[in-house]
């Protein structure tokens, strides 16, 4: 399957639905508390993508997947399903979003913290963000993912933390996960070249510990396998014939 190049309609439709899955990171930001559940937090942003953004959140019933939103809380890496477990002061927690708004996908997700949380957990994501924001900075007509990739793999590795390689950033638009492939590792001027007018999501997922996960037995939640703290965020971006946009911007990053 070929990378698809957007047309100009198509991205005015890939920006709003960019803001709309911003919109959802911020409204939930004020739940994120010790004592709620992930299925409480799941239902308040079901209820606001349909009723206030009359969007449609596109994880739900995707491949079976039974949740609107993946909720992933320490150790779990990435689709974490929303259940009844409270969150307890402490914990981190990434919430990935992703709403479809007139057929176009608008994918991101951002870590919390729940309350007063440890140094080493609060200081996995801010590095795991800084790798994000360095992928990004790569984005522009003639990179290669391999750039993006490698500037994500050293930061992380020069904190001693490892990139989880299982998983990785895409391409998006009409279907939720289109081409390229975006890893979060490898080498300068390797993998495909990046062209004015692609969407991508870049998504690092950095742990702690070792970089090797397991899928638990629900077929969706991916772990450490050492148990070691994981944290995530990613954005979709559009590659501009001067460098890049970010989509899913929120107020705070502006």
């Amino acid at each position: 399957m070929s990378i698809t190049i957007k047309t100009d309609a198509e991205i005015k439709k890939m920006r709003i639905a960019g803001k709309l899955a911003a919109e959802v990171l911020e409204f939930i930001a004020p739940y994120v508390v010790p004592g709620v559940t992930t299925n409480k937090l799941n239902q308040l942003c079901h209820d606001y993508i349909i009723d206030v953004q009359n969007a449609i959140p596109a994880p739900l019933n995707y491949h079976n997947f039974p949740k609107s939103i993946c909720t992933s809380v320490n150790y779990t890496i990435c689709h974490g399903i929303p259940n009844e477990k409270k969150l307890k002061k402490g914990d981190i927690i990434n919430i990935d979003i992703t709403v479809i708004k007139d057929e176009y996908h608008g994918d991101t997700s951002k870590m919390f913290y729940v309350g007063e949380v440890t140094p080493y957990a609060k200081r996995l994501c801010v590095i795991t963000q800084e790798c994000l924001m360095l992928g990004i900075e790569q984005v522009k007509p003639g990179c290669t993912l391999g750039d993006i990739g490698y500037a994500i793999q050293k930061h992380a590795e020069s904190n001693r933390y490892s990139v989880v390689q299982e998983f990785c950033g895409h391409g998006i638009g009409k279907k939720f996960h289109e081409e390229p492939q975006v890893l979060h590792y490898g080498k300068p001027g390797e993998g495909a070249t990046l062209k004015a007018g692609m969407i991508i999501t870049i998504e690092p997922m950095i742990n702690i510990g070792k970089r090797h996960m397991k899928v638990l037995k629900d077929g969706w939640t991916a772990i450490t396998k050492d148990r070691s703290l994981s944290a995530q965020w990613e954005h979709t971006i559009l590659v501009t014939p001067t460098g890049y946009e970010v989509l899913t911007l929120r107020q705070e990053e502006i």
